[in-house]
């Protein structure tokens, strides 16, 4: 890695957070230089604009999340406990340092939705990402005689999904966990509906 290339993660690493919590719009060069310790031209010298730094941080944050739940699902073999473990990560959330300030999909989804169009589909291939791995998982679950041959596994990956999603965004309106306990049991229902 070059001095450049270690700068600029550096940048990417210490503003994802920021760009998390506060979002594309709410966060200000300010608050990059802030958190960084460098200069707007230092930052500029290695980004071409706030654009550029913004999908950085969504890269590297949604990384960060699909490593979390690769580290707990890679723990199992049988399909509904791989599908348990995505429970899992959620629930532990708001301990978590890497989703604290929420889900960055989620919090990306909705301030982009309108504003940014290159944000918006950075989410919308994070989503479309989530759910082809659930409706795999569901298929290699069937295969295996694990889960029920009946089940719908692309209708099964949006519910869950948007389960997951939708517990998280009333966790971080309300502030009460639970909200997102109660979506989360849900979810488990549906895995349970899909046991042999």
């Amino acid at each position: 890695m070059t001095k450049a290339d270690k700068t600029k993660q550096f940048i990417i690493e210490k503003t994802a957070p920021v760009f998390n919590r506060k979002g594309y719009a709410g966060t200000s060069i300010s608050d990059l230089t802030g958190v960084t310790g460098l200069t707007k031209g230092s930052i500029y010298g290695n980004f071409e604009s706030k654009d550029d730094v913004a999908l950085a941080a969504f890269d590297y944050n949604f990384s960060r999340v699909t490593q979390l739940v690769a580290d707990k699902v890679g723990r199992y073999h049988h399909s509904v406990d791989k599908l348990k473990a995505y429970v899992a990560v959620y629930a532990a959330l708001p301990a978590d340092p890497v989703l604290q300030y929420g889900c960055p999909v989620l919090n990306t989804a909705v301030e982009a939705d309108d504003t940014h169009p290159a944000l918006k589909e950075k989410a919308r291939k994070a989503i479309n990402g989530w759910k082809r791995a659930l409706v795999t998982l569901v298929k290699e679950g069937q295969e295996r005689k694990e889960i029920k041959k009946s089940a719908d596994a692309a209708a099964f990956a949006l519910s869950f999904i948007a389960l997951i999603e939708g517990g998280v965004m009333l966790w971080k309106l309300t502030g009460n966990e639970e909200a997102l306990a109660a979506a989360l049991k849900t979810a488990k229902r549906l895995i349970k509906d899909l046991e042999k």
